[in-house]
């Protein structure tokens, strides 16, 4: 019975300690936060709530702002607001798909190339450094001009790419790690290459590993937004924030601002992913506040 209480003793604890750690957070951590909520609410609920659908012509083009459409309409006369808020699910979605599976290739090879050492990390290492000496932007748009713009080849292509800056920040993280005396206690012991990686010198790498996650997330979204702006990103009919600013920046020769809310929407959402990395660095790294 004793064990048990401490059980749910300890359990109920890691959320109190989580709201006292969050409390202490400064203001622009919380702007953060309350950005991503936001954008993420608007994700997966917003399409819901709109009046309209996300190809829908509701009327003629570059209607301006009023109260049947508060954004106006697009160069196809699309409801603008209704294409922000669809536009949400579709970049943010497909940024975080391609951020995971970036992390994935890039975290298990650094993790191995360090771990296994020798003609593995070379070979490894090697690959990387060729595909970094080519421009990531001129290589994806070569990639993307031969092998199409689908988005399961758009996400395969740029996850790949930006899985070698992952790979260099694991490896590095983790040749520190492998050294250390708990590892080769494992070795001694017999573990395996796969048990050493995943129980012994991945949890030691998480904290930058995390802090990279969001700094890479704003990478590719910024990099899937220009790919659509220069037509070989996320395609129609299909609503996104590059290719939105794309088809509506005429309007700015009018004096409209209208072509800018996606941008804005674009530099929000980074912004605030930067303040909470900001924030959760600050807190892994060991500095106290001072008082």
């Amino acid at each position: 019975m004793a064990d048990i209480s401490n059980e749910r003793g300890r359990k109920s604890a890691k959320p109190n300690r989580l709201w006292r750690e969050l409390k202490k957070a400064p203001p622009t951590a919380w702007f953060g936060m309350t950005v991503i909520v936001f954008y993420v609410f608007m994700a997966v609920l917003g399409p819901f709530l709109t009046p309209y659908g996300e190809s829908e012509i509701v009327a003629s083009q570059f209607e301006p702002w009023g109260w049947n459409y508060w954004l106006g309409t697009d160069n196809l006369g699309r409801d603008m607001l209704t294409r922000l808020i669809y536009g949400a699910r579709n970049t943010i979605g497909i940024a975080f798909l391609t951020t995971c599976l970036a992390f994935v290739i890039g975290v298990v090879t650094g993790l191995m190339a360090s771990t296994l050492g020798g003609w593995v990390d070379q070979a490894l290492a090697r690959m990387v450094d060729i595909l970094m000496a080519i421009p990531q932007l001129i290589f994806a748009l070569m990639i993307l001009t031969i092998t199409g713009t689908s988005v399961p080849v758009l996400i395969v292509v740029i996850a790949v790419l930006d899985s070698t800056r992952v790979f260099r920040l694991a490896r590095a993280v983790s040749m520190n790690i492998v050294v250390l005396d708990y590892v080769e206690a494992a070795r001694l012991r017999g573990e395996g290459t796969w048990w050493i990686i995943t129980r012994e010198v991945l949890p030691n790498s998480l904290p930058p590993l995390v802090a990279e996650f969001g700094l890479r997330f704003c990478f590719v979204f910024l990099f899937i937004s220009a790919l659509s702006f220069l037509g070989l990103g996320i395609q129609p009919p299909t609503a996104d924030w590059g290719s939105m600013v794309r088809d509506n920046a005429i309007l700015i020769s009018f004096g409209d601002i209208t072509p800018l809310i996606p941008a804005a929407a674009i530099a929000l959402l980074t912004v605030g992913v930067n303040f909470v990395v900001d924030w959760f660095l600050h807190k892994t790294s060991g500095i106290r506040d001072d008082k």
